[in-house]
């Protein structure tokens, strides 16, 4: 199904639409930062300044080679939309999610993302998908991971229909506090203690990395487990990461956390 602009945030509308007028030499501003992040995303790079100069001229007409499109230099419509492609894809209804569970809704949602590697793009915490993920804003102090797991969710219930289960919020000690009040918060401890069955989150949920008992400092979707309560280890797709699992990595991936480290609480999705 495609995106109702009507019914999505003005902030998601601004990274979607290019507006009436081709982007062309000569001009300045966010429409052409926006230009310039893309074609890094898709390895056309050139520095991001804001200014269309002759270098950006040639990174477009690169990018439309690749893209198997008339090398003219200018963003017009089809190539704004190839460029874009990948966030498009991402926002896009999932086919068959009427049979889904909620929590598999989510899970579907999260690995469309996934697909399309969500990246930071012209430094710390930059670029469009972290403005996608939160509310439009970025830069050093927009840490993304839990706005990223509050969009997935939010566009998940949104094309179910239904009401989220919590909120959601750019911060994971938001998400942690929003989890307690709708009584869906599960700690570590109940689950190392067989108190709950993994199985009960319903193959997704939200894991929150504690470094106390009142702050959480990263946040992702949990997947399937394996292994004995006390031992288990979890399948994650999760934002503003890397390979090695940092919570300030430059990316979106999967990975798998272990509970032996004692420091990991969840949210259930219903």
């Amino acid at each position: 199904m495609s995106i109702d602009f009507n019914k999505v945030p003005k902030y998601i509308r601004d990274e979607l639409e290019k507006g009436e007028k081709p982007i062309d030499r000569g001009q300045t501003g966010m429409r052409v930062r926006r230009v310039q992040e893309w074609l890094r995303y898709h390895e056309c790079r050139t520095d991001i300044d804001e200014s269309y100069g002759p270098a950006t001229a040639t990174c477009v007409s690169d990018f439309q080679k690749k893209a198997k499109l008339p090398q003219t230099g200018v963003v017009d419509d089809a190539t704004w939309q190839a460029l874009v492609r990948p966030m498009r894809e991402a926002l896009q209804e999932p086919k068959g999610i009427a049979s889904l569970s909620p929590q598999m809704t989510v899970r579907k949602v999260a690995e469309q993302h996934l697909k399309q590697h969500p990246i930071e793009i012209g430094g710390d915490n930059r670029g469009p998908w972290v403005r996608l993920y939160c509310q439009g804003n970025d830069g050093r102090d927009w840490a993304w991971c839990a706005g990223m797991v509050s969009l997935v969710m939010q566009q998940a219930f949104f094309y179910r229909d239904e009401a989220t289960p919590i909120k959601g919020s750019v911060s994971c000690d938001s998400l942690a506090a929003q989890g307690k009040a709708a009584g869906l918060f599960v700690p570590e401890s109940d689950i190392t203690k067989a108190k709950f069955a993994w199985n009960d989150f319903g193959g997704c949920c939200i894991f929150l990395k504690r470094r106390t008992d009142t702050d959480w400092v990263h946040a992702g979707f949990a997947l399937d487990a394996s292994g004995p309560a006390g031992e288990s280890v979890f399948v994650t797709i999760e934002g503003n990461t890397n390979d090695e699992g940092s919570r300030e990595g430059f990316e979106a991936c999967r990975r798998t956390r272990g509970l032996a480290s004692g420091d990991y609480d969840f949210v259930r999705l219903a």
